[in-house]
């Protein structure tokens, strides 16, 4: 893939899934350009000692920026021109979306709207960005596939993602910009967000506190390793989608279209129970966890299972990272990042 692009902007490129991104970009010897805000929804220690990482990279260029604000943005595009865009960058959570919703509307929707004029106003060649697999919501049909409607969410999080992938077919039909939306589901693993159920049962398993357990750990997630993540992500921008010249309006595809628009589920395809999750932790850590259960939170849901097939069929490529191998990177990153024995 080297010298396919000369040079592919990442937004959110000091969170998780951005700063895995960027380095594997830079380690091939592609020229990224970052942008992020930093925000302290988790601690930016965490942030910026990824972004240290990156700026070793005599090919990365980093912005302090923030999405919402479209001069700052349109500043970045027109000082760089990206051939391609990978939209990371996003107000993330279930939870804290009930606390405060506005931070979804600016980052999620006003933000994403400034990439999308970026996109359009500096002829970008591919706009790749993060989609959920919240947007499927009270859909009950597993697995879950880009092909089924998505049209109940059942958080606002939810909501902003499926809004960003109506937004990116608009500008598509309107502008002819070539988007492809990728449906992440529970990304796990090194350098991973404070946040998400990994790092916390970690967290609280090493320091000797109970971990709240959701739903009586009756929930099943389909646990997708950062590495499997990533190399979709990379198959997935070297080929910007063409339009569908099957697509039907009669019968709506929602995963494709008559304009250059795809989606794509990126999961490992196999659900997994909370409590074996929670045993494969205590394995590596040789600890036993103290649970405290709980009812099921508002805006989860039970259960997440990814269709894959469409990415096989059209990358030749699905997530296969065993559980217990994603979990033990994770908490061997964990104790040396946090200097524990």
């Amino acid at each position: 893939m080297k010298n396919d692009f000369e040079t592919i902007l990442i937004t959110g490129a000091a969170g998780f899934i951005g700063f895995h991104l960027s380095r594997r970009l830079l380690e091939e010897g592609h020229r990224v350009v970052g942008l992020d805000n930093l925000n302290p929804y988790y601690d930016p220690k965490l942030k910026k000692d990824r972004l240290a990482i990156l700026k070793k990279f005599d090919d990365f260029l980093f912005y302090k920026a923030d999405l919402k604000d479209r001069e700052a943005v349109n500043e970045i595009f027109s000082k760089n021109r990206p051939e391609v865009v990978v939209n990371l960058a996003a107000q993330a959570g279930v939870r804290y979306s009930l606390k405060n919703p506005g931070a979804y509307i600016d980052a999620n929707i006003v933000g994403f709207l400034n990439v999308l004029e970026g996109c359009r106003n500096f002829m970008v060649k591919h706009l790749v960005f993060a989609s959920s697999s919240s947007v499927y919501g009270a859909n009950k049909k597993m697995p879950f596939s880009v092909h089924h409607n998505v049209d109940h969410p059942v958080s606002l999080y939810a909501a902003t993602k499926k809004s960003n992938e109506l937004m990116a077919h608009t500008y598509s039909h309107l502008y002819g910009l070539p988007s492809t939306g990728l449906r992440f589901f529970t990304v796990y693993g090194p350098w991973g967000r404070p946040d998400m159920a990994l790092f916390l049962f970690t967290r609280a398993i090493t320091e000797g506190r109970p971990i709240q357990v959701f739903n009586h750990g009756k929930m099943r997630r389909d646990f997708t390793y950062i590495d499997d993540i990533i190399e979709g992500v990379v198959r997935v921008m070297k080929s910007p989608p063409e339009g569908n010249q099957a697509w039907d309006g009669r019968a709506p595809d929602p995963a494709s279209s008559y304009a250059p628009y795809r989606l794509f589920n990126i999961g490992n395809n196999k659900p997994v129970e909370l409590m074996e999750f929670i045993a494969e932790i205590e394995k590596a850590l040789n600890r036993q966890a103290r649970l405290e259960l709980l009812e099921l939170q508002p805006g989860d849901v039970p259960e997440t299972y990814a269709d894959v097939s469409d990415l096989m069929t059209t990358f030749g490529f699905r997530p296969d990272t065993p559980l217990e191998k994603g979990i033990r990177e994770f908490v061997k990153w964990y104790a040396e990042y946090y200097g524990l024995e």
